[in-house]
């Protein structure tokens, strides 16, 4: 069991750090506590798990994984003019501020890239797409799950 290697049926506890080509950290667990995920269940990007697959506790890995296997490559038709009175008139709107919008289905978030007297430009590709992300894993625990 304890050789039980990362497939399409395990359990995984590991620490585990995102870093841009730039060198900033996006996230990290290592000073803190380590993350557990089920391959499949939607904690990580099926690129992300896929670049585990096949290691197993004790083994640290690096993996490069390309925006079309992370986040995707940014839209520009994800970029939209949002009307300023859509907006609550006491909000203080600014480039940079990231504001949640209701789709109907649910909540989605856009960054705010430019504000002008009528209009609001809204960016709602996610703020990683488009970025190589540079994965550094330390496996702890591999279980296998049915």
């Amino acid at each position: 069991m304890a050789n039980t290697v990362i497939g399409e049926h395990s359990r995984v506890t590991l620490h585990f750090s995102l870093k841009l080509d730039d060198g900033s950290v996006v996230d990290s667990t290592f000073e803190g506590e380590p993350a557990t995920f089920s391959v499949g269940d939607g904690n990580l990007l099926p690129g992300f798990e896929k670049a585990l697959f096949g290691l197993k506790a004790g083994d640290e890995a690096q993996f490069e994984i390309p925006p079309e296997q992370g986040f995707g490559q940014r839209n520009p038709s994800n970029i939209q003019k949002v009307r300023r009175d859509s907006f609550s008139p006491d909000m203080e709107l600014e480039p940079g501020l990231v504001v949640s919008f209701d789709n109907g289905g649910g909540e989605l978030p856009g960054v705010i890239r430019s504000v002008g007297e009528d209009e609001v430009t809204v960016d709602f590709n996610h703020p990683l797409a488009g970025q190589t992300l540079n994965f550094h894993v330390k496996i702890l625990q591999v279980d296998s799950i049915q």
